[in-house]
């Protein structure tokens, strides 16, 4: 047990009460399982009215993880690959997931986390013009994230770009949105959550970052994606017996609009606290308004900050800084973020004495 702050991660915290408490209150009730119960029917249909499509198809699995292997699994043949950054999840943060299913992930530069049409045009171009393109692995689908891993975001007009760019060669468009509610919150956005339905072929709805205990939300308008995707959920192991845990929470998340409002909650704070570090003279590796801040600090501030909070260290910037990422969430509050900034302030104060 520790009594740091934590600011390293949006999932420190267990559920949003009125999750726990809709859990609870229907624990005794008797359901058919593997995600057919009518708890499961009900978030479906809330998510379909939220995106303006009632031909989507809606799965629930359990972690990001497990759903973007599943899908891109699914989606692939044996000789193809997914464009993605370098920075992307799949690409550094999921033990090779992709890679185990037999997939290469075909790693486009990225400075912000994001990767152009332009890109995927390029790479395109340039596999269709080399005389052995059949001796390499074919590019099949392009993964983006929503926010990307450095919480920057996809304005409608790049994902418009991506969109035509993949009509144009056929390749599906897959959105990890582990985070999208967030995403969806920052003052930034331009998107709403029926556009990233209408701009891409499969994308998901994160829950276990954005106040469920766990699960993802996954919604397919892609017709060959579509089929018999519960066949690959239960072959990957992501077909859950209690499958109402899931839709319960989803459920929830999509009344009255509280996945928006807990997720402009945590926008809030992060908010706070980069008006904050500004207010200092703190750089960020790159400029976001998301939950995720990524404020280069002084290694000899991170040591003194470390008896009381938990960051994730993200880069060494030089020899005296360093890059760390703060993020915030639903559960975040006023005064674990007070306490935050109080402490910043007072190291810059030292500091500049």
């Amino acid at each position: 047990m520790t009594n740091k702050i934590h600011f390293q991660c949006d999932y420190t915290e267990g559920a949003h009460p009125a999750i726990l408490e809709r859990l609870a209150t229907t624990n005794m009730e008797q359901t058919v399982g593997y995600g057919e119960d009518a708890y499961c029917d009900a978030a479906r249909d809330k998510i379909r009215q939220a995106c303006g499509n009632a031909d989507l198809d809606v799965h629930f699995l359990v972690g990001g993880t497990q759903t973007n292997a599943t899908v891109i699994s699914h989606s692939l043949r044996p000789f193809e690959g997914v464009l993605a950054a370098e920075t992307a999840h799949i690409a550094v943060h999921e033990t090779g997931a992709i890679e185990h299913a037999g997939h290469k992930v075909l790693t486009l530069a990225a400075t912000d986390g994001k990767i152009s049409a332009q890109q995927v045009r390029t790479l395109m171009e340039e596999h269709l013009a080399d005389s052995s393109f059949e001796h390499t692995v074919r590019p099949a689908m392009v993964y983006i994230s929503f926010p990307t891993e450095l919480g920057t975001l996809y304005p409608k007009a790049e994902l418009q770009a991506l969109r035509s760019v993949c009509d144009e060669y056929k390749l599906p468009l897959f959105l990890d949105g582990a985070r999208l509610g967030y995403g969806l919150a920052a003052p930034s956005c331009d998107l709403t959550l029926a556009e990233v339905a209408q701009l891409t072929d499969v994308f998901y709805i994160g829950g276990t970052k954005v106040g469920a205990l766990f699960g993802e939300a996954l919604v397919i308008s892609h017709p060959l994606i579509k089929s018999h995707f519960r066949y690959s959920i239960k072959q990957g192991g992501g077909m859950l017996a209690k499958g109402r845990l899931l839709g319960l929470q989803f459920d929830t998340l999509f009344t009255d609009d509280l996945m928006g409002k807990i997720s402009q909650h945590a926008i809030r704070q992060a908010l706070r606290i980069r008006e904050a570090l500004n207010a200092c003279g703190i750089h960020f590796l790159v400029e976001t308004d998301t939950n995720q801040l990524f404020p280069i600090l002084p290694n000899a501030w991170l040591k003194q900050l470390e008896s009381r909070f938990q960051f994730s260290f993200w880069q060494k910037t030089d020899e005296q800084h360093s890059a760390v990422r703060i993020c915030t969430s639903w559960a975040t509050t006023e005064d674990n973020v007070n306490a935050l900034i109080e402490a910043i302030q007072l190291l810059h104060s030292k500091a500049n004495a």
